[in-house]
């Protein structure tokens, strides 16, 4: 699914719209649902009516009202009914699933393609295991709500309804008692949930917060060990789980109050609905077997009654976490396709930054910045930390959107293209290699999923990786760990670079390409980046300057402008800020 036909669905962000938008397509079958459950509950409910007809029935044995064939038949229907009513709750339950799996499968793809769909900055402001938790209480949360909705609240207030209507028909007086006990505890329910509802909001935000806080200590638990911080953790996160424990205490603390209130008033009315019954009975007024039935319409009710209360806050509960993570998950798009985007067409790669101006919270990074990197270029960006290297990458990616001006390729303004055809058309080598917890083969194969093993290994032989691939025990088929840590520094560069290869884009962004490679294996390596750069718009970000030394351009900025720009032997003989920076370089590396 595209992004723009993400927009065009128009995701609704509020729950009731959001779990309608997703059985809008399954309409008959949940339907067909809610009647099955309906005739269940009326059967479940009917079985009182049962009990009574059965006593009466035996009553009137003794008194010639009725013969032992009423008798045999009322009780022979009552395991009937059960069985019939125990086959429609199966039958609900089968057709349920199908739906409901299905729309969680629907849910879980569609937030995940959403969220596939934000800003780096939207990533790099949030828990990655923060994101998980909001999708995981969105989609879960969906299905859930579905699943109490058709086996708990709705047969619930069926319940309420048929047995209100069985108690009327014996008496009305009776009935009258019972509709004003549901009068009354369901204003002072629904007043109780509006008050937990804060609270358990708070408590589901808190419990994701910490979840989060879990996953990114897990993720850094070499940084933990490296610094002997595990009592840090442990206390920082036990400090987390205390405020999830306080949270969770006080909201459960109003649930028991309304349990308690609940039960006194239920118990008020049972009492008072049963005299009422025995008076009539006593008074010839009512059969036996009906006064039975209205004490067991109230004992088969009463569950219902009492946990009202929590029926209404486990509805807001759930509601709580499905806003939550809808909230969160579906924010408008920072940065944006057009309406009418199209696709990019790359036939030279040339690059333009036509008077950029772009701002980053309060401060300029470019002001009226102007380069043009010619088609087949290869240019060098140097500059202390600061000067604006990463913001240049970061907007030809289009990962942030220029305040004014605009960046073409090919003469195609990018914020006129899909977002998908532009970082198709940048192969990025990136300082910090990020791979994946899968194996070499498909790290490698990610710069294109339909490679042959073939290709893999000849792109892995061009990065020199090849012979470390091969004295892993599985190969190609090393799983590389949570980021690549089973691999080193210099390894997991090696990988990027092949993925770089394989992808074969038409430009192509080293960002500190080598940085992670000793010096023997950096020497090893250039002829590959150069095979790697021959025939694209290359643009390399360095501090160690040798790697740029046969770049044909090289770009020095400073606070976001241009100060210098030649070929490296030009630059290093001109007595300005880079031949300072070429000197001053120990090791290979730029002195910051």
């Amino acid at each position: 699914m595209s992004k723009n036909q993400v927009n065009q669905l128009n995701i609704p962000k509020t729950p009731v719209a959001y779990m309608w938008f997703l059985v809008k397509d399954h309409k008959v079958a949940v339907f067909f649902s809610i009647f099955v459950v309906t005739l269940a509950e009326l059967l479940t409910t009917s079985t009182s009516y049962i009990f009574r007809r059965i006593i009466d029935a035996a009553e009137g044995v003794g008194s010639g009202t009725a013969t032992q064939s009423d008798v045999i038949f009322w009780a022979l229907l009552f395991p009937a009914v059960i069985f019939v009513m125990d086959l429609l709750f199966r039958v609900s339950g089968f057709i349920g699933m199908r739906w409901m799996t299905r729309v969680n499968a629907n849910s879980y793809t569609l937030l995940f393609d959403y969220l596939g769909k934000q800003s780096h900055s939207y990533f790099s402001d949030r828990f990655a295991g923060s994101l998980s938790s909001k999708v995981t209480h969105a989609s879960d949360g969906v299905q859930s709500f579905y699943e109490a909705f058709l086996w708990s609240y709705y047969p619930g207030i069926l319940a309420l309804v048929f047995t209100g209507a069985y108690i009327a028909s014996v008496s009305l007086i009776a009935g009258g008692m019972f509709l004003l006990m549901l009068c009354i505890l369901v204003p002072i329910n629904l007043r109780l949930a509006k008050y937990r509802r804060p609270h358990v909001v708070a408590y589901s935000e808190q419990t994701t917060k910490a979840r989060g806080y879990l996953v990114d200590t897990l993720t850094n638990m070499g940084a933990v060990r490296q610094y002997a911080a595990h009592d840090f953790e442990k206390e920082r996160f036990g400090q987390e789980l205390q405020t999830v424990r306080s949270l969770n205490l006080k909201q459960w603390t109003i649930s028991e109050w309304g349990l308690v209130i609940n039960n006194t008033i239920i118990a008020l009315f049972q009492f008072a609905i049963v005299a009422v019954t025995i008076f009539l009975w006593k008074s010839a007024d009512l059969s036996t077997g009906e006064l039975v039935m209205v004490v067991t319409l109230l004992l088969n009710v009463t569950g219902t009654l009492v946990f009202i209360g929590s029926s209404i806050n486990s509805f807001i509960r759930r509601y709580a976490e499905i806003e939550e993570g809808l909230t969160d998950v579906l924010r408008d798009y920072e940065i944006a396709d057009a309406v009418d985007a199209k696709s990019l067409s790359v036939a030279q790669g040339e690059v333009t930054f036509d008077m950029v101006n772009f701002e980053f919270g309060e401060n300029t990074v470019f002001n009226n910045f102007s380069l043009t990197i010619k088609p087949g270029e290869r240019v060098g960006l140097v500059g202390h930390s600061g000067a604006g290297k990463t913001t240049f990458v970061s907007l030809l990616l289009r990962q942030h959107d220029v305040t004014s001006g605009s960046i073409m390729i090919d003469g195609q303004d990018i914020a006129s293209v899909t977002q998908d055809s532009l970082r198709n058309a940048i192969a990025v080598v990136p300082q910090e290699p990020m791979l994946f917890h899968r194996t070499i083969r498909e790290n490698i194969a990610y710069g294109n999923p339909g490679a042959t093993d073939e290709e893999v290994i000849a792109v892995a032989k061009k990065a020199q990786a090849h012979d470390f691939i091969s004295q892993l025990e599985k190969g190609y088929d090393t799983l590389v760990g949570e980021r690549g840590i089973k691999l080193s520094g210099g390894q997991k560069q090696r990988v990027a670079i092949a993925r770089a290869m394989l992808k074969n884009a038409p430009l192509l962004v080293l960002d500190e390409a080598t940085s992670a490679l000793d010096s023997e294996s950096e020497v090893a390596i250039q002829t590959a980046l150069h095979e790697l750069m021959e025939g694209k718009t290359v643009v390399a970000v360095a501090h160690r300057l040798s790697t740029l030394r046969e770049m044909d351009r090289i770009i020095v900025l400073e606070n976001g402008q241009i100060i210098e720009d030649g070929t490296h032997d030009s630059l290093k003989e001109a007595g300005g800020v880079y031949q300072r920076l070429w000197e001053h370089q120990a090791g290979g590396f730029l002195t910051e």
